[in-house]
């Protein structure tokens, strides 16, 4: 493409604005975050069970329990998975929406299906007020989930561009710990502690919302629409510079390739579109595959079964998601420097070993009934944060940041979007499947996801390419054509007559 590629070519610096934009965006990440922490707690609460599922609060209360099938119950994990169906399908929407209104009103609008949800989550009376809920719970994140990561790409400085969409996963962590926080102070609020952890979602939702009137639509979404004026000014304020022609010229080329493309989807079907799609609904299919939503769902249950009390269970998923926090601070400083693949292969590696000692250490010690010693409770509680420290540097972030940078613009949205409602196909698989596994597989589970891990090392070793430092409208050139496997995909790259039409 010539020199425009050159990130020496493009100017930025950073501006209170600007990280003000960052940090707003990145809510819609602690709004998911806070979803995913608050199921497993809320569904370990007496009050709630008791309310809508008292047959397992009997089955729970029960003296010689089965520890692997307490709560195995497919309603109960149907109020957890079904906010991932609803997610599933409102991406494709999603899509559309930021193509043909922008990525700033669909924040907008995720914002508002999550408040919806929040009132009647917190007022629900009736079993069908609670799932109806989760699906506008979901329906938010299918929005938010498809804006907020290709916002924070878009808006990026080059150099910069792997830890800024990395925010989003920060704060999906952020929120993770703070709904453990909170059920750990309402689980003694009797008896409408579960109401307050449901309700309190409304929280980053509504200041997603606020912070959606006051951030700026990209300069990409912008040109695309035929908006160059305001895509050039939109450029100059978020740079916080104005010379900005080089980088504004590469912008207004992929927007004019884009243009070509009538019909995204058609397109994506296309040998040409293959690379970046299959890497990036890859990438999100193995990110629920590494076992983590099973741990971090049902991080309360999982301490339970190994012989935690209730306000154990809760303080012990409090520290998991402490570490989670404080380790994808590890992924933004590193993302940029030591690539993506160093950061997944070396997480595989931990990740195999922690899964597997869990899985070696319930087969051999934890039976049907009973519990095992608190030592080797503690052991599991070390391994499970070993887990989840890797796991946030790594697959958690990169899960998201690189199916965002890889598709080419023209099919940028569709492609993001089969990459998202592929995590929220297989997070709702494993939402739903996860307790009746654990009855039937018991720790045998643990063992299926390391098999899961060594396919996904397997995988970034011979496929997955380094995205680090290059422009993301020079994917093509600089990255697919180039890679051994890939670029024999790429020999038809130019659109057809039949993507025109």
């Amino acid at each position: 493409m010539g020199s425009t590629d050159n990130p020496a070519h493009f100017r930025s610096k950073i501006t209170v604005y600007v990280l003000a934009c960052w940090i707003l965006a990145a809510f819609g990440g602690l709004m998911f975050g806070y979803d995913i922490g608050i199921s497993g707690g809320v569904t370990a609460m007496d009050d709630f069970l008791i309310k809508f599922f008292p047959k397992i609060h009997e089955r729970k209360l029960h003296a010689k329990e089965n520890n692997y099938c307490k709560y195995d119950d497919q309603t109960l994990q149907l109020f957890t998975s079904s906010l991932y169906l609803a997610a599933l399908v409102a991406s494709f929407g999603a899509s559309k929406s930021c193509s043909m209104l922008g990525r700033q009103p669909t924040i907008l609008m995720a914002s508002t299906f999550f408040l919806f949800g929040a009132a009647l989550s917190c007022a629900a009376s009736q079993k069908w007020m609670l799932i109806l809920g989760r699906i506008l719970f979901g329906i938010g994140v299918g929005f938010g989930n498809e804006s907020v990561p290709l916002f924070l790409t878009e808006i990026a400085p080059l150099q910069h561009r792997g830890a800024v969409n990395i925010l989003f996963q920060l704060f999906v962590t952020i929120g993770i710990l703070i709904a453990n926080l909170v059920n750990y102070a309402t689980s003694s609020i009797h008896p409408s502690g579960w109401r307050v952890s449901l309700g309190l979602a409304g929280v980053p939702a509504l200041i997603l919302f606020l912070g959606s009137l006051f951030i700026t639509e990209t300069p990409t979404s912008l040109v695309e629409r035929g908006n160059e004026h305001e895509g050039k000014e939109a450029l100059k304020k978020i740079r916080g510079v104005d010379d900005v022609d080089a980088e504004f010229e590469q912008i207004k080329m992929a927007c004019d390739q884009a243009r070509l493309v009538k019909h995204p989807f058609k397109k994506l079907m296309k040998r040409s579109s293959m690379p970046p799609l299959i890497i990036g609904i890859s990438m999100q299919v193995f990110q629920q595959f590494t076992g983590i939503n099973a741990i971090m769902f049902y991080a309360p249950v999982l301490f339970q079964t190994v012989g935690f009390k209730n306000d154990a269970s809760l303080l012990s998923a409090v520290i998991t998601g402490t570490v989670n926090v404080l380790s994808t601070f590890v992924s933004i400083y590193a993302v940029d420097k030591a690539g993506r693949r160093k950061l997944l292969l070396q997480a595989c590696v931990q990740m195999f070993i922690c899964q597997s000692a869990i899985g070696g250490i319930l087969l051999v010690n934890l039976k049907s009934t009973g519990s095992i010693n608190k030592g080797l409770a503690a052991v599991v509680v070390v391994l499970v944060c070993l887990y989840v420290m890797c796991f946030a540097w790594s697959w958690g972030p990169l899960g998201w940041l690189i199916p965002s940078e890889t598709f080419p613009l023209e099919t940028r949205t569709a492609g993001f979007a089969f990459a998202v409602s592929s995590n929220m196909f297989f997070t709702f698989l494993i939402a739903q499947a996860f307790l009746s596994m654990l009855c039937h597989m018991r720790a045998f589970i643990f063992f299926f996801f390391s098999a899961w891990i060594l396919v996904m090392g397997l995988f970034v070793v011979f496929l997955l390419p380094e995205t680090k430092g290059v422009p993301i409208d020079s994917m093509v050139e600089r990255v697919w054509k180039q890679h051994p496997v890939w670029k024999k995909f790429m020999d038809d790259s130019r659109p057809t007559s039949y993507e025109m039409a």
